[in-house]
């Protein structure tokens, strides 16, 4: 596995990432792996070198990079704690609607012109808080973006006139696939059938599935919920979309 620390030049400025691909020789199909609101460290790459194991080019940017470089804690995190809450916050609070789709293309740009990746389409992924990153990566660059994928994503369909749901009103052409965790506070049952309502009258090609048993966060290593066998699930879902999307196993 080749992992290289690299700088993404930005409308707002530069996002530092890590891309991660396969030593064997060739172009390969590229991905963008967002990470979950506690950015990029040790759980997060290796999901993203699990993924880059399975034949892909995958691209890790620090999507909080308005607010600060790597690490982005300098204490554990404990959720609900007031520290913590407040730098959630300070990561959070930059990423309007607007900022996540000025910084996805140029996120899409980036990788679609490296040398490593094969040309034409490329996938995103996207977990907890940036899984909405996902569909807006798909809505800013339909043309690029043929797979999109969202794991126990919160905020997907709200009453908000931005929510992301609304967004499936525009030109997409991705295929999209929603894995909701359970009793999830950011995406209760009410808002996942809300999303499934619109993503039937979008009429693309999509699934949206609830893992039974499994909690927000559920897919990644460090995570205290994290569930084991319905990450395993998760991640054969999430190779097998690509696979299918790319023609590529």
């Amino acid at each position: 596995m080749i992992e290289q620390k690299i700088q993404i030049p930005t409308a707002s400025g530069t996002a530092e990432g890590i891309l991660f691909r396969p030593k064997q020789e060739g172009r390969r199909p590229g991905v963008i792996q967002y990470t979950d609101i506690g950015g990029i460290r040790v759980s997060q790459q290796e999901m993203a070198r699990r993924l880059a194991g399975a034949g892909y080019v995958v691209l890790m940017p620090n999507v909080f990079y308005r607010t600060g470089r790597l690490p982005l804690f300098d204490f554990p995190l404990k959720f609900g704690e007031e520290r913590t809450m407040k730098r959630l916050a300070e990561l959070s609070g930059p990423l309007t609607p607007e900022a996540i789709a000025c910084d996805a293309s140029d996120y899409v740009d980036f990788l679609v012109r490296h040398d490593s990746v094969k040309p034409g389409s490329i996938g995103v992924v996207a977990y907890c808080f940036t899984g909405k990153m996902a569909l807006y990566t798909a809505m800013s660059r339909p043309d690029e973006i043929a797979a999109a994928a969202s794991f126990h994503a919160g905020g997907l369909a709200t009453d908000a006139p931005n929510s992301p749901h609304l967004l499936l009103g525009l030109p997409l052409k991705a295929r999209l696939y929603f894995g909701h965790a359970i009793n999830d506070k950011g995406m209760p049952a009410e808002a996942i059938e809300r999303l499934n309502h619109a993503l039937d009258a979008w009429g693309g090609k999509y699934e949206s599935e609830v893992y039974e048993g499994a909690y927000h966060s559920w897919t990644v290593p460090d995570s205290p919920v994290y569930n084991q066998p319905q990450a395993e699930r998760a991640f054969e879902k999430l190779t097998q979309l690509f696979a299918e999307t790319f023609g590529f196993v």
